[in-house]
């Protein structure tokens, strides 16, 4: 407890009185630390999104398949395929049907830039509907 000099000689008499000013210093400390951290804290954002009653699109009877290899080698299907002569035998695969969707499938030691450009190869031979192949994840215990 503090004590206050009072007005008689030198007498010490107790002050009752709460200093607030820790408490003050505190609240602040806690308020600027809040106001930093609910930003961070909004990532998710909940969505109750409308359900849909459209059909799922069909499958393909037989997908096209693209593989691109851990060292950089192509098959189409089955067979190995170099990278100069792969819009042609693409084309024939599909027999030239442009809208074929190709599903991509690569190593998962290939570096990005190259799935990329093999994305890229696959636009040039004309080619839009591209699909990533991967494997379901197991879930977490």
């Amino acid at each position: 407890m503090a004590t206050r000099l009072g007005d008689k000689g030198g007498d010490l008499e107790e002050n009752s009185e709460i200093n607030v000013t820790p408490f003050i210093d505190v609240m602040l400390v806690l308020l600027i630390i809040f106001m930093v951290a609910a930003p961070l804290a909004t990532v998710d954002t909940k969505v109750d999104l409308p359900q849909s009653a459209a059909q799922p699109s069909p499958r393909d009877d037989k997908p096209v398949f693209v593989t691109l290899k851990a060292d950089l080698s192509l098959t189409l299907g089955n067979d190995a395929v170099a990278r100069e002569g792969f819009a042609s035998a693409l084309d024939a695969m599909t027999n030239g049907a442009k809208e074929t969707r190709v599903l991509l499938r690569a190593d998962k030691s290939v570096a990005y830039e190259q799935l990329m450009g093999m994305m890229n190869l696959i636009q040039q031979a004309g080619y839009t509907k591209i699909g990533l192949v991967g494997l379901e994840a197991q879930p977490m215990r």
